[in-house]
């Protein structure tokens, strides 16, 4: 299980270009504006220019998702969360705003309305949580 990270990145909302340029990252681990660019024009019905690609770079650092670093000249990206790690917040975030409905029977409506092999993955996560209570209420 991939816990919630500590960093959190202020807008989880992407747009389709930041989206592509943030899977990328996370592809290659740490890379050059160049070197994105030339992953995106690999697709020959793409085009983009290397100052579209620097815009959406300060956006995503402005946003909390990447920082930059020098190195022999060369300005390297890299993510300050995981792919798995943003996974995980999007689903807390979904979670979170569906249970802020605050309405205990029709969150209870909704989870009776599951086919069976939601209902015991909802049941294996009550289990859990309980578990993670007993342990927390021992320490």
């Amino acid at each position: 299980m991939v816990p919630l990270p500590h960093h959190r990145p202020q807008k989880l909302a992407l747009g389709s270009l930041e989206s592509e340029i943030l899977n990328i990252i996370w592809d290659l681990g740490l890379a050059t504006a160049k070197e994105i660019l030339n992953q995106i024009l690999a697709n020959p019905d793409r085009e983009l220019a290397t100052g579209s690609v620097m815009t959406v770079l300060n956006r995503l650092t402005k946003k909390g998702w990447l920082r930059s670093s020098k190195k022999d000249k060369l300005l390297y990206w890299q993510a300050l969360i995981s792919r798995e790690e943003f996974h995980v917040l999007n689903a807390y975030n979904q979670l979170h705003s569906f249970l802020q409905v605050g309405n205990a029977d029709i969150v209870a409506a909704f989870a009776d309305d599951l086919d069976l092999a939601s209902q015991t993955r909802l049941e294996a996560i009550a289990q859990k949580l309980k578990e993670l209570r007993q342990v927390k209420e021992q320490n």
